[in-house]
């Protein structure tokens, strides 16, 4: 597979000291700032760009393996920056790993690294055919399964998420699918006091996972 082009100095730090290999890096004043622009194709690259292997995801079942796993899982979420939010919260708490669907979602881009500040080089990031199907596996692994709905009436800190536990947030503004939003054990939403609609997907990724931090501790 080609190489990737990964840009910001956090992403390409965090890079060479992650598990993919680094073949080249340009920074500036050495390199102009229109060639690392050429270079990467985007002005937000801080100085920095770097020539990285492939992303290297993950195995989904051996996320499963993980004793008292905690675990994200996206459904259809396709903004790379959101992913990439999401990535740096559940590898800033401890999580196990994050659970994408291989179609009709956001993969690990350039895009993804630098907003998720390099997390994406140390978090187990794996992909799945059928993420309902994943999720019933998850059940027979002894996981229990959350998933985050506006319209839930059961809050997280009601939730017991100390055990093996997946969160599941739906895409932008379609939230979870009715399949996937079935294959969960419950729905929990947080409560909301303020006139906005409902949480940025990373905003409440964020929030559930440091719930289940709370509760871990």
């Amino acid at each position: 597979m080609a190489s990737q082009m990964i840009y910001g100095k956090q992403a390409v730090a965090e890079a060479e000291w992650g598990r993919r290999a680094v073949h080249r890096v340009w920074r500036g004043p050495e390199t102009s700032s229109e060639e690392l622009e050429r270079l990467c194709g985007s002005p937000d690259h801080q100085g920095v760009v770097a020539e990285v292997d492939p992303y290297p995801y993950a195995d989904p079942n051996q996320l499963l393996r993980v004793e008292g796993g905690l675990i994200v899982a996206l459904d259809q979420v396709q903004d790379p920056r959101n992913l990439g939010a999401v990535c740096r919260s559940a590898e800033a708490a401890g999580a196990a790993g994050l659970v994408i669907p291989d179609r009709r979602s956001a993969e690990v881009t350039p895009v993804a690294c630098k907003t998720s500040a390099g997390a994406v080089e140390h978090l187990e990031v794996a992909r799945v055919r059928n993420l309902a199907d994943w999720l019933d596996e998850a059940k027979q692994a002894n996981f229990w399964i959350w998933g985050a709905d506006a319209t839930a009436k059961q809050a997280p800190w009601d939730t017991d998420l100390r055990g093996p536990t997946v969160l599941v947030l739906g895409g932008e503004g379609k939230g979870i699918r009715p399949r996937v939003a079935s294959a969960c054990d419950g729905l929990v939403a947080f409560p909301q006091r303020g006139k906005t609609a409902s949480l940025n997907v990373s905003a409440a990724a964020t929030a559930l996972l440091f719930e289940a931090v709370r509760q871990r501790r």
